[in-house]
């Protein structure tokens, strides 16, 4: 699954300068023990007791299940058939299965062959309450409910029909009983279900989705989200991932939609009590997890081709919008062979499926041959999509077709091993679309997007491990985060790279091919990774997976005649400054060293698997510079000694430093700078070196970072001196950008000029908010239309500094859009409006019919990250309007994400005791971890502003008065 594209990092990365002096080491160590009892008087240092929880028992087990499924698209029910092949183990006179809002009719077990037991009981119900004709329900309150019946004997035919006695629904684990007045023995035989359920409107299970014609009528699709726990929504099941089973899947459906499934179509033929339905059945699947099922009913066109392996590949999309299907088209064409070529394992199905969803929660789901998208993953207009919309598509469809094999043809077995799955396909979509895309850099823009964002979240005291032990299913959702994901795609990145791409994919092919159709853990894929490489993996990795956090290299060198003597030590780095504990974690680190006589390769590597250790480099003169993690690929911050670090800062001035290196470097020192280890001041001093950078991604976290410190010191009353010294470092690079492509620009230039026109816009560049503003006029007025890339800088620009009438023409133009992507390009600037009365007119707005339910949060999201009043009102309007939030939220990454955006931005110690004590009173299950990492991260905000805001201040108005030179 990939989650949704949330608002940049709000946080960044580590890195020390130098061994610091004796006294400030002790008074750094004091003040990171002071942070850390403060989060212990706020209760912020540890996780609540986890809920008692216990998987299914292995009694019984599905064979094959047949599914048939018939939804209302009027009434929003569904009716369903299950008739599921099944094994019996050992004796039992019960079959428990996973069950969520769905209402049991009837069941029965027919065993087969010789295995005839006593005669049955039929059920008679002695309470139940109608919910409508045909409409039974058994839960008579949220409590558990049983059905209670009285002995009938029956046979049918050859076989005994054992019927059920009783339900018994234990809500809280989501779970039914089926107790049966006489033993199943052990062989096969068919568990019969008829339920009923209904298509929610919560964006998980069976649910509906909400579209409009082209003729402007609201219509409801069908569609499924199952992953991780919900496809007990849509059927009572073993919905756990190692009890894998196969399926043959009908829908009854409306003649005029289109059904879709895992598999192609075998049959559709008229239903035989409504001449305008249809029963469409599909063929067999492949052994699966109930997770990856899905189910379509609604109206679409598409566009097709065949892979050049043979394999049929349709992109469905809104009706009337099949070209904005092509660029997908072209990218899954292109991605298949790459991957059965990478694997060297064919891709298992006739066919895929990849189709737009109007309503979802997450940015795509691998559903095996039935891809799920939001539009904005998979739907690109050629004339009006920006640049990084089509990369994000690229991504995103490499991400969920890597799946198809990573994932549902090999199976993690529980969800503790989610980063198997989630964090291999973040880094594989990278290496796809760098063979589709070479001219994206995509492997920078990793380093910006999932490497640093996973570090900052690692060096809370309230992350995680990569492998995190889950229970409850509530606990499912939370792991679904930058650790499971982008920390797990940056430690693949990094034994990517130990172990060399020929062993890499030869140990993939041992995995694949040995686990297929299987379930396995990560030790079941360090051992054929080990196999093939001979290399110490298992030993290596689990010092990666299995605790959290990552390590601080601290490094000094020594010149030795020609020879240059390196000095290194491993500690934990914290975000809160440094490690105190007494059993300092330790990393088997695989460390690349590189020289400024060849910047591009390592002069050595080495596996740190000590705590110290001596390393000498032979034949480097003493005017050579030394850099450890070439490539920033090992998952590790880097502390220079203070002759290291002045060596290494003319490299970003000249560009004689890699712009993966010259990004790692500027990164760690801020992330120092946040940690108290150095003053902000000196990342401030090297920020103005890249005066000359040229690489949208090396701008890109610069900027990321800038922003922080500029949210930070929104809550000074030196705001305003802040964004003058963001114009001073972005000026140069606007000019010599401007406003329009230039000949042979690509992909990057049109990137990061939308990027450095969107920050001097914010800041209030007076000529680039003079243009915003003419160009803006003449987009609304028809004159001259802004092109993709231009549009949200100029939005964001027109917005910031505009008034009322502004953000009723922004309004307006979010209403006339035909395109999800403009429509959300709209809804992620509403926040930079200033008045406190247009930012209370964007929040109702964000709650209305106009934003669809998954968009509200980057809307509140907007609000809270443009200002400092907005923040305040965002988390006011969170608090009054909580009930509606959760519960169309409740149990998805959505509420933790819009917890996130909303509060982490707060710098006031008091404002991590109010967060703590509503969700106290307003608890949140899955996003219980979350709240504790907003909580601790308002802490080290505030450590911070009360750090460095003096000398911040002291520093920007001596610039002021004497600006220095370029």
């Amino acid at each position: 699954m990939w989650l949704a594209a949330a608002a940049p990092s709000l946080a960044r990365r580590l890195l020390f300068l130098g061994p610091p002096p004796p006294p400030l080491l002790l008074l750094l160590l004091s003040r990171s023990s002071r942070r850390r009892r403060r989060l212990h008087s706020l209760g912020l240092a540890a996780m609540p007791e986890k809920r008692p929880f216990e998987r299914l028992p292995a009694d019984v087990c599905p064979i094959n299940y047949s599914l048939c499924l018939k939804p209302d698209l009027l009434d929003f029910t569904f009716e369903g058939k299950l008739e599921a092949s099944a094994q019996v183990r050992q004796a039992t006179n019960q079959i428990v299965m996973n069950c969520a809002d769905i209402d049991i009719i009837t069941a029965s077990y027919v065993p087969e062959g010789d295995e005839v037991p006593r005669p049955g009981i039929e059920p008679r119900l002695l309470s139940v309450k109608a919910r409508s004709p045909n409409h039974w329900t058994a839960r008579e309150s949220p409590t558990d409910c049983v059905f209670r019946c009285f002995d009938n004997r029956k046979q049918f035919s050859d076989n005994f029909e054992i019927h059920a006695t009783g339900f018994n629904y234990q809500n809280e684990d989501e779970k039914v009983t089926l107790s049966f007045p006489s033993t199943l023995q052990p062989g096969t035989g068919t568990l019969k279900i008829d339920f009923v359920g209904e298509l929610n409107d919560k964006m998980k299970g069976f649910y509906r989705s909400k579209y409009t014609t082209p003729s402007g009528e609201v219509r409801y699709a069908a569609v499924t989200q199952f992953e991780a726990t919900d496809a007990r929504r849509a059927f009572p099941c073993w919905d756990e991932p190692a009890i894998k089973a196969t399926f043959d899947i009908s829908l009854v459906v409306p003649k005029d939609r289109v059904a879709l499934s895992n598999m192609n179509v075998i049959d559709r033929k008229p239903y035989p009590d409504d001449e305008n339905v249809v029963e469409v059945k599909f063929a067999r699947t492949p052994v699966m997890s109930t997770y990856l099922v899905a189910f379509v009913v609604g109206e679409y066109d598409f566009v097709e081709t065949r892979s050049k392996d043979g394999v049929c590949v349709r992109v469905y999309t809104p009706v009337g919008k099949a070209e904005q299907g092509k660029f997908a088209l072209e990218v899954a064409a292109k991605t298949l062979p790459f991957y059965k070529d990478y694997f060297n394992v064919p891709y298992p199905l006739p066919k895929i499926d990849l189709i737009a969803i109007a309503d979802f929660a997450a940015g795509a789901m691998e559903n095996w041959g039935l891809v799920t998208y939001r539009e904005t993953a998979l739907l690109i207009d050629p004339k009006n999509s920006c640049s990084s919309s089509r990369q994000w598509v690229a991504l995103v469809v490499g991400h969920e077709l890597a799946h198809q094999w990573f994932g549902n043809l090999v199976t993690m077995e529980w969800w503790t091993h989610l980063w198997l799955n989630e964090g291999f396909a973040s880094w594989i979509e990278y290496l796809c679309v760098d063979h589709c895309f070479p001219e994206y850099d995509i492997w920078t823009q990793f380093v910006s997007a999932d490497y640093t964002r996973a570090q900052e979240l690692d060096a809370l005291d309230n992350s995680h491990p990569i492998e995190v032990s889950v229970g409850h299913p509530s606990e499912v959702d939370e792991i679904f985060d930058a650790i499971s994901y982008s920390k797990g795609a940056s430690v693949i990145r990094m034994l990517h790279d130990y172990i060399g791409d020929k062993d890499f994919k030869k140990g993939m092919n041992m995995y694949l091919t040995k686990f297929q159709q299987k379930n396995a853990a990560t030790e079941d894929l360090w051992e054929s990774l080990e196999n093939a490489s001979g290399k110490p993996i298992a030993a290596v990795m689990n010092t990666w997976t299995k605790q959290m956090g990552f390590p601080l290299i601290y490094v000094e060198a020594e010149q030795i005649e020609d020879d240059r003597l390196l000095r290194l030590s491993q500690r934990k780095f914290c975000a809160s400054g440094p490690y105190v504990g007494e059993d300092c974690p330790q990393w088997m680190v695989p460390i690349t060293i590189s020289t400024s006589e060849d910047s591009s390769h390592a002069k050595m590597k080495i596996l740190m698997d000590k705590p110290e250790m001596n390393v000498v480099l032979k034949d480097v003169r003493p005017d050579q510079w030394v850099k450890l993690n070439l490539g920033t690929v090992g998952f590790y911050r880097t502390q220079y000694s203070s002759a290291m670090l002045e060596s290494l800062l003319p490299g970003i001035r000249d560009l004689s430093l890699p712009p993966v290196d010259r990004l790692g470097l500027q990164n760690d020192l801020f992330s120092l700078a946040r940690a108290g280890i150095i003053s902000t001041v000196e990342v401030l001093k090297v920020m103005e070196a890249f005066v000359n950078e040229p690489n949208y991604t090396v701008w890109s976290d610069l900027s990321c970072n800038l922003g922080i410190l500029s949210t930070l010191l929104s809550h000074t009353d030196f705001y305003e001196e802040i964004q003058e010294f963001v114009k001073d470092v972005f000026s140069p690079i606007g000019e010599r950008l401007g406003w329009d492509p230039k000949p042979g620009e690509g992909h990057l230039d049109a990137l990061l000029r939308g990027l450095v026109l969107g920050k001097l816009g914010k800041a209030g560049h007076k000529a680039t908010l003079e243009e915003a503003r003419r160009r803006f006029k003449d987009h609304v007025e028809g004159k001259q239309i802004l092109s993709a890339d231009l549009r949200s800088p100029v939005y964001l620009t027109v917005l910031k500094h505009g008034d009322g009438t502004t953000l009723d023409i922004m309004l307006k133009l979010h209403k006339q859009a035909d395109m999800q992507e403009e429509k959300n390009r709209i809804e992620r600037v509403l926040g930079a409006t200033l008045s406190p009365e247009l930012i209370q007119k964007v929040l109702t707005f964000a709650l209305s019919e106009e934003v669809r339910p998954q968009d509200t949060v980057s809307v509140i999201g907007g609000v809270a990250g443009g200002s400092k009043h907005g923040r305040k009102a965002a988390w006011k309007f969170i608090k009054d309007n909580w009930e509606e939030l959760y519960n169309r939220y409740q149990g998805g990454f959505l509420i933790s994400r819009l917890i996130k955006l909303s509060v982490e931005g707060f710098a006031v110690d008091k404002m991590a005791g109010e967060v703590k004590a509503f969700f106290e009173s307003h608890p949140a299950p899955s996003a219980e971890r979350t709240i504790q990492q907003c909580c601790e991260n308002i802490l080290l905000n505030a450590a911070w502003l009360k750090r460095d805001a003096e000398s911040i201040h002291q520093y920007l108005l001596q610039r002021k008065a004497s600006p220095p030179t370029a």
